[in-house]
C-alpha cells in the first residue's frame, strides 16, 4: 500500500472494528503485543435486578483506537488478534484518526463522568441537539433517536463521516 510508504516512522492512530462486548479483550491482547491503544470509556447506568447499577462502557461500542510508527510496527497482526474483527478501512485507505481528537478524548478521559438522573429532554429525529459535557462537548449533533431512559442517539461528525453515537441526556443542551 502507497499509504505506508508516505511518511514511515510517523505515529497515527487508527480505528479498530472489534467482536461485539470484547473491546477490552482486544484492547489488552493488543497492548501484549507492545502496540499502545486507547479504549475510551463513558460512564453508564443500567438497570439490573430492578436496581440502577453504574458501570464503565466503551464511548464507541465495538471501537477502539490504535497508535501504530509506520515502517516500523507490523500492523498485519492487528488482523489476527484475539477481539479483532478488522482495521477501519474507508474503501482501500486506513482510517486515520486525528491526533488532536484522541488527545481530546483522553483529556476528557481524565475527568469526572458522573452523571445525574433526568427525566429527559424533547427532541425530535433531526433535531440539532449541542453537546455540553464529555468527550464531545462543543460539537452539534442531529437527534437520530431515544436508545433508554436516559441515553439518545446523535449523528456526529467524526472521522470525516457522520457517525451514531450514544450520550446520556444530561450532556446534551436543548434543541435549536
Amino acid at each position: 500500500m502507497d499509504h505506508f510508504k508516505t511518511n514511515p516512522a510517523a505515529l497515527i492512530w487508527l480505528a479498530v472494528h472489534t467482536k461485539p462486548r470484547q473491546e477490552a479483550m482486544a484492547a489488552a491482547n493488543l497492548q501484549r503485543q507492545g502496540f499502545e491503544v486507547f479504549l475510551p470509556e463513558l460512564r453508564q447506568r443500567k438497570r439490573r435486578q430492578n436496581r440502577w447499577q453504574w458501570f464503565n462502557g466503551p464511548l464507541f461500542p465495538r471501537y477502539l483506537f490504535l497508535a501504530v510508527t509506520l515502517g516500523e510496527q507490523d500492523i498485519a497482526r492487528v488482523r489476527s488478534t484475539l477481539g479483532v474483527v478488522n482495521l477501519v478501512q474507508f474503501g482501500a485507505k486506513l482510517a486515520e484518526v486525528d491526533p488532536g481528537i484522541i488527545d481530546f478524548l483522553q483529556a476528557q478521559q481524565q475527568g469526572d463522568h458522573a452523571t445525574a438522573e433526568l427525566d429527559g429532554a424533547a427532541y425530535r429525529p433531526g433535531d440539532r441537539v449541542p453537546v455540553l459535557e464529555g468527550p464531545f462537548a462543543g460539537l452539534d449533533g442531529i437527534y437520530q433517536m431515544k436508545k433508554d431512559s436516559d441515553r439518545v442517539e446523535l449523528l456526529l461528525s467524526l472521522m470525516g463521516r457522520k457517525l451514531p453515537v450514544v450520550l446520556q441526556l444530561d450532556q446534551l443542551g436543548s434543541a435549536h
